[in-house]
């Protein structure tokens, strides 16, 4: 996986772990952890260092999860034995000896420390007593970070910490690890918590590693700018960069369209200066939205919600129209899950009115959806069984925007990673041509680029998004507004992901900070490299998002123009092509051919008026698109 790489992990370091699956991230901690041995070369870790990792299984056991997290101090529960063995035998000096070093390790507050790491990965102190086979598989992972938080290391070594984590414990996870004094490597595709902890990024490419400095943000700049100057990754955009150029050749010596090329000319001088760092993903897809549409699509009025005789939500009154673009906020445990069902109609809604419109589709992904995927069917199939008579190809080209190409499409999904059946059930979704999605944690298990591409494709989408997810980039890019779900109620959240933050940070005391840096506190450039820039107040980002929610929806229509007339074009040259071809038939110029050349001239000649008028209001439109585009990216 890796061949001939040089690294080198300066102490007090916080390096981010990227690249594609498969590129050998997990096999890297392999290496560290001493499980693997490398054919050339050599890994060393400096004398003394002690190394704490996340394990990615755990076991059920009748332990409390309190005494599962303490075991992770292996020196505390060392000591304890010690503590054991010399009372049994009665040695008063070797028991005074362990009472000092329990002393030492501050053993008295191991316990205070550990329920400190549970309420902070969303435990309540009740969970604390709890046995750990009594968790599902997402609580163990919790309780193994918890347990690797724990242990007193110099380096450690987190892999994906918080694909199982809500945001209100991604937001603690983050501060936590910004307090830790040792070195720390982990492997992540959350782009916000990167940006938060990371002060370095490693990056797995082509067999190679490349240390970059900074976060994942600094990283994204600073590889596309090699990629600039390597020339690399431009097939995509060498394309439509020819097609502006016919455009510019086409229109530079009529007088009437001398601004629309001068106008391309410009927009191709922009283009050449971009190279995207996520240019070669191998995911493109769209949410189809369904044709009918309803307004309003679905509200609730004087709703109670809850799990049998127990409510968790009273008083809901919520409406969703077209084009409504949500997202849940709210601690662990306040329901918001429950408000998703009972906006699905599963059975949540104890009291209240859920009315429908009539052409509502729901499109619903959650964690527990991918358990009623069927295993033994391919991706291919589970999307035939929703639409029987759908061609083939069109099957095959619609999965290979999920990056479900030839074999992989048609092969049973047992064995699918879960990020893959994940992008099965996405898949699924898609495929339905919904109106509404609701969407609970989708980015769990995704990699970074099908994250980015799963952001774009609900930028696009023209129906309206519910969504709960930990992963702030997706929803600072695709949510226009914030509901609370907090003490019982749902309510409009007026503020943004910073307000939110600061509002658990005055809601919740952390007991279980790690050690604070020298380096932070006597203020670093680490500290720096994360500081955020001077902040819009409330009101402000308020105004701001709706200016955008207004200007995206002004922008459709010009986008499904664009669209259309795009289509055309390209039937008209598939015309003009005919036509030529047509036209080559020696027999046309024979004396018994002269009506058809007429009539093929003729329908040539409309053809081409039409293609030039077509092309034309396609340029007025295009930079109508380009410049509210601009307007929404500043």
């Amino acid at each position: 996986m890796l061949e001939a790489v040089n690294l080198t992990v300066q102490p007090g370091q916080r390096v981010a772990i990227v690249g594609a699956n498969g590129a050998g991230k997990s096999s890297l901690f392999q290496l560290l952890l001493g499980q693997l041995s490398p054919e050339n070369g050599e890994v060393s870790l400096p004398g003394g260092c002690r190394l704490a990792h996340m394990a990615q299984e755990v076991e059920a056991s009748e332990r409390s999860a309190r005494d599962f997290v303490l075991d992770g101090d292996l020196d505390l529960r060392r000591l304890e034995r010690e503590l054991d063995e010399a009372e049994a035998r009665g040695d008063d000096i070797a028991v005074a000896r362990v009472h000092g070093e329990l002393d030492v390790h501050e053993a008295w507050s191991a316990p205070r420390r550990a329920e400190g790491l549970l309420r902070g990965l969303g435990f309540t102190d009740e969970d604390a007593d709890r046995s750990v086979s009594s968790f599902s598989g997402g609580w163990r992972i919790r309780l193994n970070l918890a347990q690797a938080l724990m242990r007193p290391s110099d380096l450690l070594l987190l892999d994906e910490p918080t694909n199982h984590l809500d945001l209100d414990a991604c937001l603690w996870l983050e501060n936590w690890l910004r307090r830790y004094p040792g070195t720390l490597l982990f492997i992540s595709h959350d782009r916000d918590f990167m940006d938060r902890v990371a002060t370095h990024v490693v990056h797995f490419d082509r067999r190679k590693l490349e240390l970059y400095t900074g976060n994942y943000s600094a990283f994204e700049g600073q590889r596309s700018e090699r990629l600039a100057q390597q020339q690399a990754g431009y097939e995509r955009q060498q394309a439509r960069i020819a097609e502006i150029q016919r455009f510019i050749d086409r229109f530079k010596a009529k007088a009437t369209k001398a601004k629309q090329a001068q106008s391309r000319v410009k927009a191709l001088e922009r283009m050449e200066r971009i190279a995207p760092a996520h240019i070669d993903s191998p995911f493109s897809f769209e949410f189809p939205v369904s044709e009918k549409v309803s307004n309003p699509l679905l509200s609730i009025r004087h709703g109670r919600a809850g799990h049998g005789d127990k409510t968790i939500l009273s008083d809901i009154n919520l409406t969703l129209l077209p084009g409504s673009r949500i997202g849940l906020l709210g601690p662990n445990g306040a329901g918001k899950s429950t408000l998703m069902d009972a906006l699905r109609g599963e059975g949540t809604l104890l009291e209240g009115e859920r009315t429908c419109g009539e052409h509502l589709a729901i499109g619903y992904f959650a964690q527990h959806q991918l358990e009623s995927l069927d295993l033994d069917a391919s991706p291919f199939l589970h999307l035939q069984r929703l639409a029987p008579r759908a061609s083939e190809q069109s099957i095959r080209n619609f999965l290979g925007g999920f990056n479900f190409h030839g074999d992989e499409a048609l092969s049973p999904i047992r064995s699918f990673s879960g990020g893959e059946k994940a992008r099965v059930a996405l898949a699924v979704i898609a495929w339905q041509k919904p109106n509404l999605l609701l969407l609970d944690e989708p980015t769990n298990h995704l990699d970074l680029e099908m994250r980015q591409a799963l952001t774009m494709a609900l930028q696009n989408f023209d129906g309206a998004i519910v969504v709960v997810s930990h992963d702030r980039h997706l929803l600072r890019n695709t949510v226009d507004d914030f509901w609370l779900v907090n003490d019982g109620r749902v309510e409009e959240y007026r503020g943004d992901l910073e307000d939110y933050e600061r509002w658990l940070a005055d809601r919740r005391k952390d007991e279980t900070e790690a050690p604070r840096r020298e380096a932070e506190s006597s203020g670093s450039s680490d500290s720096a490299a994360v500081s955020s820039p001077a902040r819009e107040t409330a009101d402000d980002r308020k105004a701001r998002k709706r200016a955008e929610a207004e200007l995206r929806k002004k922008l459709s229509p010009f986008r499904k123009k664009q669209s259309s007339l795009e289509q055309e074009m390209e039937q008209l040259q598939a015309t003009l092509g005919e036509l030529e071809s047509k036209l080559a038939d020696p027999a046309l110029y024979e004396a018994d051919g002269k009506v058809r050349l007429s009539d093929l001239l003729a329908k040539q000649a409309e053809a081409r008026a039409r293609l030039d008028d077509v092309e034309a209001e396609w340029l007025d439109v295009s930079e109508t698109v380009e410049a509210m585009e601009a307007e929404l990216v500043e």
